[in-house]
């Protein structure tokens, strides 16, 4: 599968100034196309000189879903004056030519970002430029097993938005995938500060915890027997769970790890627990191995 990321690249395009002249033109009558974000603003004011540089980084990175408009209200005071501009910097978002969202002073990135997301979802639009779209479009290469493809799309989305913490955790999760756990260790401890936390990237660290400790399983037929002929052989069961992960079979890998905790919850300080944990953070949230194995973990806890 091809993925365009090309869309709208130039970011000239998306942020302009414009003038009392222009107004209606640039303004009003464009956001009957697409939503243009007005920020007012004039050289003299010390928040327009850190909220309009963070305007323009989110606008650009929405790539043409919407668009962004800077008015020097020094220079257009009957813009400022009919739209009864009182103190700057402020923000108004236009849609089929109505002011339909906006605010006053200075706020933090993430409320820009929401503020920007909001406003091109009422319109119908994408906020992430085409880059979820190509997100999924690289988890599903992943899921049906095309990791090298998965991986240069992942990488393709980072070249566009460096700070994506789906695309990055994709990555390291598409070289997993690969057995390069060296190179997907690198991706996951090279990832920015802002985002090492996200959830994508703790699941992505989750999973190369599992694969690591696969690498030592030993053969899935072979520790079946073993538990087989011994079910008290903890240590069986346990490598057997990692095997079964390893090689995809998630559910069976829950049960074992299950059974093992129903059998000896101390053993080894707890280790089935810990795996466990380990493998419902490298599962989605809403994944329903995880949802019921965590009902069933915690029946046997608060028994």
């Amino acid at each position: 599968m091809e993925i365009d990321l090309t869309k709208s690249a130039n970011t000239a395009e998306h942020v302009f100034d414009v003038t009392e002249a222009n107004f209606m033109e640039k303004v009003v009558e464009a956001s009957k196309e697409v939503p243009v974000i007005v920020d007012f603003w004039a050289p003299w004011c010390g928040p327009c000189k850190t909220l309009g540089p963070a305007l323009e980084e989110a606008v650009n990175k929405a790539r043409g879903a919407v668009k962004m408009a800077k008015v020097n209200i020094d220079e257009n005071q009957m813009i400022a004056g009919q739209l009864r501009i009182q103190s700057i910097p402020t923000v108004y978002a236009f849609w089929n030519g109505q002011p339909v969202d906006g605010f006053q002073g200075a706020v933090p990135p993430s409320e820009i970002q929401s503020f920007i997301d909001r406003v091109v979802e009422a319109a119908g639009g994408d906020a992430s430029g085409g880059l979820d779209e190509a997100v999924a479009a690289a988890e599903e290469m992943l899921a049906e097993g095309a990791a090298v493809d998965a991986a240069q799309t992942f990488a393709a989305i980072l070249q566009e938005d460096p700070q994506n913490a789906a695309a990055y955790g994709g990555l390291a999760r598409a070289h997993i995938a690969m057995d390069d756990l060296d190179q997907a260790e690198a991706i996951l401890n090279g990832a920015p500060i802002e985002i090492s936390k996200k959830p994508e990237l703790e699941a992505a660290h989750a999973q190369l915890d599992l694969a690591r400790k696969a690498t030592n399983a030993g053969p899935v037929d072979e520790l079946k027997a073993r538990v087989e002929a011994d079910p008290d052989n903890h240590q069986a069961r346990l490598d057997l769970a990692q095997a079964l992960h390893a090689k995809g079979e998630v559910q069976e890998a829950v049960d074992q790890l299950l059974e093992l905790f129903r059998r000896d919850r101390e053993w080894n300080d707890g280790a089935a627990k810990q795996l466990l944990f380990t493998i419902f953070d490298a599962l989605p949230p809403q994944d329903p191995i995880a949802l019921n194995g965590r009902r069933r973990l915690s029946s046997m806890i608060f028994v």
